[in-house]
Parts: structure tokens; sequence; C-alpha cells
């Protein structure tokens, strides 16, 4: 499954050109597109996106511009994607800033249940490959020097969750939540995120679904979720002007 098919289609009111530029954009900060990665010709990525080829061109001329797409010329040349080490830490604060609460907790809900039912499903159905992937993407965030680069090994390993449970709708979903929440996490706000916590409670569960522990994948992960809601609402708090302040 593509991992662009599972950001698309397009369903906002915003211009379809800003639209493919940030789903993109969120794909490349996410790890889900690799650094030197070529993506489809400018006709198949207008299909996954539903747009027409003329809004792909635009959009891949505005990620060239931000420096996440290089075009190389010739008989292997096409758009190629560039890894950044940094995150649009401005474009992340506005976003969270502008959420309202309730949106909020919506939002970490429904990562609540699809984080839930692949750990679960994970344990039972994860091939020796998957639980190898889970457990290197927890190496990479421990290692991991640049904010970026946690980001990237922190989303990476939910979406192989979901793909452990074999599930391709699971799959799609927790892509598309990765991309509205993973980068919100990380940014430099509120109280710290421990980087360490993060990769005890990634282990603890790569380990429950090693042993096809069913419950207590499921329970480590819904524990690890409820803790990325207590993060968001704090940083969140931060961002929103106190009544009375002007």
């Amino acid at each position: 499954m593509s991992v662009l098919s599972a950001l698309a289609p397009l369903t906002t009111p915003r211009s379809r050109v800003d639209e493919v530029v940030e789903r993109i954009s969120e794909a490349i900060h996410l790890g889900l597109l690799g650094d030197g990665e070529q993506l489809p010709i400018e006709p198949d990525l207008a299909r996954q996106f539903g747009v027409a080829p003329m809004t792909t061109r635009e959009a891949l001329s505005e990620l060239r511009a931000r420096g996440l797409v290089e075009t190389r010329r010739g008989r292997r040349g096409g758009s190629f994607v560039r890894i950044p080490e940094g995150l649009p830490v401005d474009v992340l604060r506005s976003r969270l800033a502008a959420m309202s609460s309730f949106a909020l907790r919506d939002l970490v809900d429904e990562q609540f249940a699809i984080a839930s039912q692949a750990a679960r499903l994970a344990a039972e159905r994860a091939s020796d490959t998957n639980i190898r992937q889970l457990f290197a993407f927890t190496e990479q965030l421990r290692t991991a020097k640049t904010l970026g680069a946690r980001v990237r090994a922190d989303s990476r390993f939910h979406i192989e969750l979901a793909i452990a449970a074999q599930s391709e709708r699971l799959t799609r979903l927790e892509v598309r939540i990765q991309a509205e929440v993973g980068g919100l996490l990380w940014l430099p706000i509120g109280p710290p995120l421990d980087a360490e916590v993060v990769v005890a409670e990634h282990h603890e569960i790569a380990m429950a679904v090693a042993a096809e522990d069913v419950e207590e994948a499921r329970r480590l992960t819904e524990q690890h979720v409820r803790g990325n809601l207590h993060r968001l609402t704090a940083s969140h708090l931060e961002l929103t002007p106190k009544t009375g302040d002007q």
C-alpha cells in the first residue's frame, strides 16, 4: 500500500495545491517517505490525490522551494525526497494553537481506538519481520539526535504496529493520525517529552507483541496513548491565552 494513497484523497475546502503540499510535507517530516525516495510522476501523483496534473506540478514546485523535493533531469530523473533535519515548528505550533480542546481530545480518542486495536491484532498476527521492525524503530528513537529524527522514529513505530496487525484499513487510519498528531507531540513547548520514557514504552509494547500477549499489548498501547493526550493538552494550554490575557 502506498503511503501517499493513505494520505489521499483530499477532502478539505482549502486550496488543492496547499493541501497536496501539506500532505506530502507531512509524509516527509514523519519519515513515511525516505530520503532520496522517488515520488510518482505527475499524472500518477495527480490520480492518487484526485486532482489535476497542473495542481501536482504547482505543489511540487512549492515543495522544491521549501527544500523538501529536488528534481533531477535525464533518463533517470524525476522528483526525489529530501529529508530535513528539523521540523516546521512554527507551522505545528500554529496548528496546535488553532485546535479546540474538544478537537484535540477527539483526535487522541481516535488514535486510542486505532492503536489499541492494532496492538491487539499485532500480538496475534505479527510476522518475525514486523517484530524486528518494531524493535528497529524503537532503537532508532533511542539513538535519534535531532527533533526531526525522533518524530520520524516515533511515527514509524506506530505505523509499523498497524502494519503488524495485517490490516490495510488500520494502517491507512494510523498513517492519517500520525500525519495529524505525530509532530505535535514533540513540539518544544509545555512539559518536556522524555525520549527515554517513550523508548521504554515502545520497547514494552514490542515485547508484548513478540510474546503474543494480546491483552498486555493492548493495555500498554492504551496507556501510552493516554500519556500522549496529557502531553498535548498541557502544550495546548500553554499556547492558549488565559482569560483576561490580551
